[in-house]
């Protein structure tokens, strides 16, 4: 999809479409006001004799306009003037794409941009026009014989006033970045297994080196044994494909600034190993390796905004199948750390990965790390699908990521990770279990992580609920693309 900001007034613009704002109980917007003089009060008219409230999220659709060269309008309720902040905003957007994709429509001009939403600026509000629209166009149909796509919507013109043309072409730079980074992350996501492997995902990182001042580097197996990443290495061992360790450096910072460090779990498909899951819903163990299909992703969008920062990903990527050498219920693994590992569940695998890189993340001296995994059902049972898990070891870390998912609408929920629950995890044969039983599973998760991340400012995303959709909708949604890189623009600007 193409976007563009256009200045001039409404009487000069061709299009297939207008959108334009309604508000419940309030005036006219200025578009609307603009549009209604040139249509001869039609837009007072519909809204006179109830066709449309102005309630958030009501369309209404005029398939043929008296003159001009707008052939036809689309007119979308914001709800009540003073009650518009951001959520509903997003909601009013998705409606009017949801009505568009119905239509025959091509291109399009949106003029949503003007509304008023409590807290929000001209390129907060073009950047989600942005988001929420290609969001909401995105189909996986590569592997369809048949490609006929669900919207015929080609082009959007984002209409904006000359005084805020700097603001609105900041937005619209950030917002197609953010899109693109989650339509790759969509697309990794919604692959099959046995497309998106290890090597796969590997491979698709190398292409990113495209990106100015992006290098991708690769780590086989032989390099992590020579690591000692026994705790990695140990959940590649029941599979075929052979791991990965895939590592991201783009340095737009000042070359002795600190990197933020993402780390995004890779599991390309998750059967549970020895410890195997129930055959319904495994399929959907592919979206296993969401967390690392969002670091790259974020590094895409990082790159393509050209932020002055020092950003480095880091992608453990495996799988974890059953097999003759496959982890066992009772083996005990040594980490990179050097701390040992009783293995109790060999289906509590994302944590054996993510402790390793990790330790390696150490070795990039980082100012923080902030690690993103598909990690526990414990999250989904506790949040449901609405805000992704947040714990971690700094309470400014973990504040600012709230502060960035309040700003991206991508929203997190802090859980605690007190000491008492690290006595869940004590083993009587090694350093600690990888599980804590049935108890609070996504704090113990946190707390296992937290072993290896003593030495720097760490927070950790559980997105177990929030990665993808299940049911009719199936399919990635790009989280948390939008907050991570809503702090890094946050960083960015402090920088």
């Amino acid at each position: 999809m193409d976007y563009f900001i256009e200045s001039a007034p409404i009487e000069k613009l061709q299009s297939d479409c207008i959108i334009v704002g309604i508000y419940q109980e309030g005036p006219l917007t200025p578009a609307a006001s603009a549009l209604d003089g040139l249509t001869r009060g039609l837009v007072k008219k519909i809204v006179e004799r109830g066709d449309l409230s102005g309630k958030n999220g009501e369309t209404v659709l005029v398939n043929a306009l008296p003159e001009g060269g707008i052939e036809r309008l689309l007119l979308v309720g914001l709800g009540k003037k003073d009650a518009l902040n951001a959520k509903t905003y997003r909601k009013a957007l998705a409606a009017a794409v949801n009505g568009l994709k119905r239509t025959i429509v091509k291109s399009a001009v949106c003029c949503l941009g003007e509304a008023e939403v409590k807290g929000a600026d001209s390129a907060w509000k073009i950047r989600q026009i942005v988001e929420v629209f290609n969001d909401a166009i995105y189909q996986f149909t590569q592997l369809k014989a048949e490609k006929e796509p669900d919207s015929k919507l080609q082009s959007v013109v984002i209409s904006a006033p000359e005084s805020e043309r700097a603001a609105a072409e900041k937005g619209l730079l950030q917002g197609k970045a953010i899109a693109a980074a989650m339509e790759l992350t969509k697309t990794l996501g919604d692959l099959p297994g046995n497309i998106c492997t290890p090597s796969y995902l590997a491979e698709q990182a190398l292409e990113l080196a495209r990106f100015d001042k992006l290098t991708v580097n690769i780590l086989e197996e032989t390099e992590m044994a020579a690591l000692g990443m026994g705790s990695l290495l140990s959940v590649s061992r029941g599979s075929r494909q052979p791991a990965k360790l895939i590592a991201l450096e783009y340095q737009g910072g000042e070359r002795n600034s600190k990197p933020i460090v993402l780390i995004g779990k890779g599991l390309t498909f998750d059967a549970g190993g020895i410890s195997l899951k129930p055959a319904q819903g495994m399929d959907e163990m592919k979206y296993d390796m969401c967390g690392g299909a969002t670091v790259l992703g974020v590094l895409q969008a990082v790159a393509e905004m050209r932020l002055p920062l020092n950003v480095v990903g880091l992608v453990p990527s495996s799988e974890n199948l059953p097999d003759g050498d496959a982890n066992k219920p009772g083996d005990i693994v040594t980490s990179m750390s050097g701390k040992t590992i009783e293995i109790l569940n060999t289906d509590a695998e994302g944590r054996l990965i993510l402790c390793d890189t990790l330790t390696y993340a150490e070795r990039y001296n980082p100012d923080v790390v902030i690690d993103m995994a598909t990690l526990t059902g414990a999250c989904l049972v506790a949040l449901g699908r609405v805000p992704s898990g947040l714990l971690g070891n700094d309470d400014a870390l973990c504040n600012d990521l709230i502060a960035a998912s309040e700003t991206a609408v991508d929203s997190v929920w802090r859980l605690p990770l007190w000491e008492e629950y690290q006595e869940l995890l004590k083993s009587p044969f090694a350093d600690m279990a990888n599980v804590g039983g049935k108890d609070a599973g996504t704090i113990t998760a946190a707390c296992f992580l937290s072993r290896f991340a003593e030495n720097f400012r760490w927070a950790h995303l559980d997105i177990a609920g929030t990665a993808w959709r299940t049911g009719s909708n199936k399919g990635a949604t790009g989280r948390p693309v939008p907050l991570l890189c809503q702090y890094l623009i946050n960083r960015s600007q402090k920088a």
